[in-house]
């Protein structure tokens, strides 16, 4: 009766002393998928911003391709005083202010002094084709987030670099 007992025992021990073990563990341990991504800031990697762009930007794909079909995740990181002239997008357009000050007039005639602040926290979304301009103050990181391909559409085409790189 006793060995009865103590066998019994035992088999339930290592029957129920793995459950209680990995019910132990956190959700998050439990369930991380192993092709998860974080991206501290110490560990992005800036690159020169894309030639769509006036110089100076630089710029960081977190995930997706935002030159391809799907969606994307990038985060633009802007000088104090960067300004990206009057233009438009194909898609809508997704923004989170992560620091700095980010000023958007929007409209035919862009005025400035009408522009909004979007100061750090801030998010935003405006439709495809919506004229706007950008520009920040203090040094300013901007992610941006949407479906591919990404574009950029300069309402006087004067204005946009890759022209100017034509020129003689």
């Amino acid at each position: 009766m006793k060995r009865t007992v103590v066998f019994a025992l035992v088999s339930a021990l290592t029957v129920v002393y793995p459950l209680v073990r990995s019910s132990a563990q956190s959700p998050t341990e439990a369930t991380q998928p192993a092709d998860m991504r974080l991206y501290p800031s110490t560990t992005i990697e800036w690159k020169v911003g894309p030639p769509s762009l006036p110089a100076g930007a630089k710029m960081a794909v977190l995930e997706g391709d935002p030159t391809k079909e799907g969606p994307f995740v990038m985060r633009l990181q802007a000088p104090d005083g960067y300004h990206i002239l009057p233009h438009t997008h194909p898609k809508t357009e997704r923004v989170t202010v992560i620091s700095g000050t980010m000023f958007l007039a929007t409209g035919e005639n862009l005025d400035r002094s009408a522009a909004k602040a979007l100061p750090a926290g801030t998010y935003g979304l405006w439709p495809a084709g919506m004229k706007h301009t950008a520009w920040f103050e203090g040094g300013t990181v901007i992610q941006i987030h949407g479906t591919g391909p990404w574009q950029i559409n300069y309402v006087n085409p004067v204005d946009d670099p890759r022209n100017a790189k034509k020129s003689p």
